[in-house]
């Protein structure tokens, strides 16, 4: 039987060429999430995340795994490479090595007792790594409906690239930051937002038909599917999932259900 891959993912191996070195906590410093919650044998499974410049905008999201005291960086096929000369900047002298796995790849399924399920939120379903082999099924489109279907949004194409803030993707909601672990790049404007209680845009998943042209990062007409970055007060209309209602109102006590949301 053919294992369901998402074929538009890749693995990034992060590895200490030095003994001496802390492969967690080089990225530690540098990601939205707390690299310790990382256990040596994946036995906590992955967590989400995300690289953001100084100002506190997106640049890659991604999921990290522990395999020993290496990380792996799961993310899309397509930004892999820019991912890692990201990361490399911030190398400096520190013996830290970054490398592509092409053997292995990310494997997803929507239910079933295989694998971890997704830190976001468990309805997105189970996934794992493993190695790729060639009778592997595609199953990135699959992956993709039932995500936009529970109204979580990622990579490049829907989150954008140094245009939105980390906040205003829903990384609260969607258990992708930590504020409790210090410094990273792009934590003081992050952690000001999450202190001031006061996200005024975010990301969401729009029926096409309500769809706000003005608005939107890119449509899926065959899902029927919009993504857009609304204001808040733009967004009572909306059936949006309980996670996302819920993570609003714990912001904004003001919001409740039928209620306006400015």
């Amino acid at each position: 039987m053919a294992s369901p891959r998402l074929f538009d993912r890749s693995l990034i191996r992060v590895s200490a060429t030095d003994g001496q070195e802390d492969v967690r906590g080089f990225l530690q410093g540098l990601v939205t999430n707390d690299t310790r919650r990382l256990e040596p044998d994946a036995a906590g499974g992955p967590i989400w995340a995300a690289l953001l410049t100084a100002q506190g905008k997106v640049l890659f999201d991604f999921l990290l795994w522990a395999e020993g005291d290496d990380v792996l960086i799961d993310c899309e096929s397509a930004h892999a490479d820019g991912l890692i000369r990201r990361l490399s900047i911030y190398r400096l002298r520190r013996k830290i090595a970054f490398e592509r796995d092409e053997d292995r790849g990310v494997f997803w399924s929507a239910d079933g007792g295989e694998g971890s399920l997704d830190p976001r939120v468990p309805e997105l379903g189970r996934r794992w790594i493993a190695a790729i082999a060639d009778d592997d099924a595609d199953v990135s489109a699959d992956w993709r409906a039932h995500r936009l279907a529970q109204g979580v949004t990622e990579g490049e194409a829907e989150l954008g690239q140094d245009a939105t803030l980390w906040l205003e993707c829903n990384a609260i909601e969607l258990n992708g930051v930590a504020f409790d672990k210090g410094c990273y790049v792009g934590q003081e404007n992050t952690a000001r937002m999450n202190w001031r209680q006061k996200v005024n845009r975010r990301l969401v998943v729009v029926p096409l038909d309500q769809a706000d042209e003005k608005r939107q990062r890119i449509a899926y007409p065959e899902l029927g599917f919009s993504i857009e970055h609304r204001r808040v007060e733009d967004m009572d209309a909306l059936d949006l999932p309980d996670w996302q209602r819920a993570g609003m109102e714990a912001m904004d006590p003001q919001v409740a259900d039928g209620a306006p949301l400015s």
